[in-house]
């Protein structure tokens, strides 16, 4: 089985809640127009000025997904 990587974007600053917000709308846009196989996306908002929006790949895709998305940190999703 394929292992899934969790793609980030950290966002930091007084409107990093809602710049993450919009970042996965962008995500999700992508996902559809690149008709990819998983559909995972989400934002966190850890602290008041602290964010970060992601999506979830097959690892497989990560190396395309990552030079044109350029997220800036990764890791391997667990369920």
């Amino acid at each position: 089985m394929n292992r899934k990587i969790k793609l980030i974007w950290d966002f930091r600053g007084p409107s990093a809640a809602k710049t993450a917000e919009h970042h996965e709308k962008h995500l999700k846009e992508y996902i559809a127009i690149e008709e990819l196989p998983l559909n995972i996306t989400g934002f966190q908002n850890i602290s008041e000025v602290y964010s970060y929006a992601f999506m979830v790949t097959e690892e497989t895709n990560m190396i395309r997904l990552r030079d044109a998305l350029k997220p800036h940190r990764a890791e391997v999703y667990q369920e």
